[in-house]
């Protein structure tokens, strides 16, 4: 059976902005229904005119992008309430991948229904441009990672940015969070070889910063790391649930 908006168990989350009992409302029926995927499922593929939307309740996944040479460039990692495939519901199709890690379970609109929830909510069209704006800081930030930041650097700095927003999210606490990702795609998030992020890896496990141990990893040192990725440790802003 489907989650009522009312009872969603992301409003209880630090992370989310809090609701009023007419926006659950308009929420509960723009919502059509529930989604439930496997890891490994393709959610939104890119260049696809995808009829709906979502809002990942459960679970975590990838955002990415694939080269004419078969190589692939992850975007960012997709955690509970993060909404996906706006840019369809935009531009008319998807420029990038979006794929399950884990078991989802995905919140279902009809994206046809967008222009009308908006218009009878416009105070709902700023928040998804505030998400928007969000995810255009995010890039801008991962882009800087990428051609400014050595290895290290990068890889601290990810490390960072992933537990502030598992923490926020009620997916991590006490330094502790669930990662259901592989090297692999923490590599192609940054732009550095496979080989190069294992090693990496290696020399902050050796200076006693992490531990990654199948899907945990232990932030031993928050500070520590944050200060060898060259970023804060400021809780993330509230964000709106769409």
């Amino acid at each position: 059976m489907a989650t009522k908006c009312e009872y969603c168990p992301l409003r209880r989350k630090p992370l989310f902005a809090p609701m009023s009992a007419d926006e659950v409302a308009s929420m509960q029926r723009f919502k059509v229904g529930e989604l439930v995927v496997d890891p490994g499922t393709p959610i939104l593929m890119e260049g696809s005119n995808s009829p709906q939307l979502f809002t990942a309740l459960h679970g975590m996944g990838l955002r990415y992008r694939h080269l004419e040479n078969g190589e692939r460039q992850v975007i960012n990692f997709v955690f509970p309430g993060d909404f996906l495939g706006l840019q369809a519901g935009l531009m008319g199709e998807m420029g990038h991948s979006v794929e399950a890690t884990t078991k989802m379970t995905l919140c279902v609109f009809n994206r046809s229904e967008l222009w009308s929830y908006i218009k009878a909510d416009p105070e709902r069209g700023f928040e998804l441009a505030w998400l928007a704006a969000v995810e255009e800081h995010f890039l801008g930030a991962a882009l800087t990672t990428v051609g400014q930041r050595t290895a290290l650097q990068a890889v601290a700095w990810a490390f960072v940015r992933i537990y502030l927003r598992a923490n926020a999210s009620g997916n991590g606490g006490n330094g502790a969070m669930r990662l259901p990702f592989k090297q692999k795609d923490l590599a192609d998030a940054l732009g550095l070889s496979l080989v190069h992020t294992n090693k990496t890896i290696r020399l902050l496990k050796s200076r006693q910063l992490i531990s990654w141990t199948g899907e945990e990893v232990l932030i031993h040192d928050l500070p520590g790391l944050a200060k060898v990725g060259l970023t804060n440790v400021d809780t993330p802003e509230k964000r709106p649930i769409m």
